[in-house]
């Protein structure tokens, strides 16, 4: 899985990045229950996703902080 970069996470508008980020919890939550039943290969995709969640929180902070 490969990290979003934060120009391209701000280039999406609010409703496209909401979406994406409501998909990559649920997409956390099943890597999350794969790493408990031991059938999870690539360990690093969960902090990789963790970290993309946090930006995409990032943005939207920031986007409410300024109000657009």
């Amino acid at each position: 899985m490969k990290a979003r970069k934060a120009e391209d996470l701000r280039s999406l508008s609010t409703q496209e990045l909401e979406g994406f980020l409501a998909e990559s919890e649920e997409s956390i939550t099943r890597l999350r229950f794969q790493l408990t039943l031991g059938q999870l290969d690539n360990t690093s995709s969960i902090r990789t996703l963790r970290k993309d969640i946090a930006r995409m929180h990032m943005i939207l902070h920031d986007r409410k902080q300024n109000g657009n």
